[in-house]
């Protein structure tokens, strides 16, 4: 089978032999997987080492062709989502075919879980761990299975959203919305009944998009100005920081900043900064602070969900498909995605 190969020299298309099948493992063809904006950087190194050599990519809308004989919630010829995150307990957590670790930040047993379950999904076939294997029920009816590739990042972006309580009737706010994972949390916030959704980042044009979204969308363009940005957000029920690495902290402070009484701010991006927390602010105005990573199975059947009943309508993310052949001019494309455009690979 064709698939993209990361080895010390970089990425490559190459003729593999197809998986064979272990215990506890699941083959599927792959119909449509999401490149990431910053799937450069992860071949690169940038975000995190990786298990070398390996096939790349984190996740998958895929076909099952064959199970395990201890594989019994999935069978051949039912369509799935590899979540990719494989999770052992207590932290010790990968994300298959990527760079990511759980809370542990790796160990012995982190290491002898990569070692088993190296290769990801950008190929025509991939084998899976059972784990990370969620059956959608009726997707075979999807008039177009490319555009869940998006799946993921709208499960992730669930997840974290979840971890605030319903959403129905509240406002808010989503910082960094105009990448991929932030214009995912305006989609899904939309969809669970937001009573606003203000979105905040710095790209006008992706901003311009979100707020053809309907008359609930709210936009802001960061200024950088802490106080200028909360005064512009807020003020919020809910506000969902999303950013990538950034210089400063600011934004997702002003984002807390924008939070009612009772608030909670919930954090998913990848800011690398540390946060001073107002102490008194969290007692007397009794807000929330909130981690979240990736999702689990139960978040991905509520979105399928959604989805499928036509609540989330992802026509109003714009598709970019590419196959295999050119992997440097696909990773060039997604690179200047941003907000609701998807490149999914398409094998």
């Amino acid at each position: 089978m064709r698939a993209w190969n990361v080895d010390a020299q970089g990425l490559r298309l190459s003729e593999l032999p197809e998986p064979a099948l272990p215990g506890g493992g699941v083959v599927v063809e792959v119909l449509a997987a999401h490149l990431p904006a910053y799937t450069k950087a992860v071949v690169t190194g940038g975000r995190g080492g990786l298990p070398l050599p390996l096939i790349l990519g984190p996740s998958c809308i895929g076909r099952v062709t064959d199970v395990a004989p201890d594989v019994f919630h999935v069978a051949p010829g039912d369509l799935v989502l590899d979540t990719a995150l494989l999770n052992a307990g207590d932290g010790d957590e990968i994300l298959v075919g990527w760079a990511g670790l759980g809370a542990s930040g790796g160990n012995e047993r982190t290491d002898r879980m990569r070692e088993m379950w190296r290769d990801g999904t950008f190929a025509e076939k991939a084998l899976c761990a059972k784990e990370t294997m969620v059956k959608l029920p009726g997707a075979e009816n999807y008039p177009d299975p490319a555009r869940l590739a998006f799946l993921p990042w709208l499960c992730v972006a669930a997840a974290g959203l979840h971890t605030a309580g319903p959403l129905a009737g509240r406002d808010v706010a989503v910082i960094g919305a105009t990448g991929q994972l932030g214009g995912a949390a305006v989609l899904l916030a939309l969809a669970e009944g937001a009573a606003t959704v203000t979105a905040a980042g710095r790209n006008k044009v992706a901003l311009d998009r979100l707020a053809e979204l309907g008359p609930r969308v709210r936009t802001h363009q960061l200024t950088g100005d802490r106080a200028t940005d909360a005064a512009a957000i807020g003020p919020v029920d809910v506000a969902l920081d999303a950013l990538g690495a950034t210089p400063t902290a600011d934004a997702t402070m002003a984002a807390c900043d924008s939070l009612r009484v009772r608030g909670t701010l919930v954090l998913i991006g990848g800011v690398r900064q540390d946060l001073t927390i107002p102490y008194g602010e969290f007692t007397h105005r009794r807000l929330t602070l909130r981690g979240s990573w990736m999702s689990d199975d139960e978040t991905v059947r509520t979105v399928w969900n959604l989805v499928r009943s036509g609540a989330l309508d992802l026509s109003a993310v714009e598709l970019l498909k590419v196959g295999l052949d050119d992997p440097e001019s696909a990773l060039d494309l997604a690179e200047r995605t941003a907000g609701l455009s998807l490149v999914a690979l398409v094998p």
